[in-house]
């Protein structure tokens, strides 16, 4: 399990790489934490069929920023609170992760916080399909992920995938947690002071 003062610090730490705004539109993200049975656990939502975007994709929860968020970490804390009913003072936040591009034209800054457990989630079913909940050391074990490289506006790109089961984590999504496991990674833990 991870030491939330230690993951804190790490992330403040952690030099992000920041992308400049330019025509993308600002979104945020919130990879959840959560502890059941003394086991680290993240949270995914699977999103419905018929959104024009991502439709029946495994997510974070997130969004587009509005006029009224504060700041993007504000964005991420509104969007989780839509979709999954987890209220913004409920999440513990830690620290983000580097800033991301979508090829929908959004620029994604992930933030990273530990939500409430056992919750009774209030799922926004108009956006949100099915909720996941995944042992964390179930992504760092051998042969979960892979690496495909894929072109899009006639460039190649590599793309991450991860299985869960029966499901398939891709994309962004996919590209934010392996940043998250390769920041945490147990053994840069135990190497540090």
């Amino acid at each position: 399990m991870l030491d939330r003062v230690w993951l804190s610090k790490r992330l403040h730490a952690f030099p992000q790489r920041i992308i400049p705004l330019e025509t993308l539109r600002p979104a945020a993200v919130l990879l959840p934490l959560l502890i059941r049975d003394g086991e680290e656990y993240v949270l995914f939502t699977r999103r419905t069929e018929h959104l024009p975007h991502h439709a029946g994709e495994i997510s974070f929860p997130g969004g587009a920023r509005h006029v009224d968020d504060f700041d993007l970490a504000a964005t991420a804390l509104r969007e989780t609170e839509e979709e999954i009913g987890v209220p913004a003072a409920s999440v513990q936040l830690h620290g983000r992760l580097d800033d991301f591009w979508s090829i929908h034209g959004y620029h994604v800054v992930p933030f990273v916080g530990t939500i409430p457990h056992p919750f009774t989630y209030q799922v926004a079913d108009r956006e949100i399909a099915a909720l996941i909940e995944a042992p964390l050391d179930h992504f760092r074990a051998p042969g979960v992920h892979h690496v495909e490289d894929w072109t899009h506006h006639g460039r190649s790109h590599p793309v991450d995938f991860y299985r869960y089961g029966d499901q398939v984590i891709w994309g962004l999504t996919a590209a934010i947690l392996r940043q998250f496991l390769e920041v945490t990674d147990p053994l840069v833990r135990e190497a540090r002071p």
